[in-house]
Formats: structure tokens, sequence, C-alpha cells
């Protein structure tokens, strides 16, 4: 949840989804970062974003599905671990704001 809220408040006008980096977490495990950027070149379109963070394949199939029937296109995938040795694949959709 952290993460989405901290997308949406970067999209302004111009700013896309461009790219992401996994690193180590002081508290263990290894988290996710995403980088944004705003080319001088760029349009105005703004982007809502919807994250979806799950250890289960049926539930991340799911909620894929869910998200592209309203207009969502996943543009990144990753795996991440939990200071307790979990990993959780994360996916970044996003869509157009029209």
């Amino acid at each position: 949840p952290t993460m989405q809220k901290e997308l949406q408040q970067a999209t302004e006008p111009g700013c896309e989804y461009v790219g992401q980096r996994v690193f180590e977490s002081h508290f263990g495990g290894k988290e996710v970062a995403a980088i944004l950027e705003r080319r001088a070149d760029a349009t105005k379109q703004k982007w809502e974003y919807k994250l979806i963070a799950t250890k289960k394949t049926s539930s991340l199939q799911k909620e894929l599905q869910e998200l592209g029937a309203e207009g969502f296109e996943a543009v990144a995938m990753t795996v991440s671990e939990t200071a307790i040795g979990r990993s959780e694949v994360v996916v970044i959709t996003r869509r157009k704001v029209q």
C-alpha cells in the first residue's frame, strides 16, 4: 500500500514509470524501488498506477485479470524478499488517466 500511494503522489503530468531497482533493506530482506522520470519532451499524460504484491500465483493471475479488465497494463514484475525470508511477486500496473 505504501509503494502504490507513493507512486500515485509522484505521478504529476509528464512523469512516468521507467524502471525499478531491488535493494537490500536496513531491516533485512530486499525491497523494490520504482523509478519515475519526466523528460523535457514528455507529453502531459497522467498515469494511474496499481500495485500487486502476492505470494500466490493464483492470486496474481486473478488480480491481473481484474486490473486488465479495468484497462491497466503490467509494466514491471519482480520478486522481493521480506526480512523473515518470504518471497513475494510485485507487479506494477498502469493506465492512462483521461
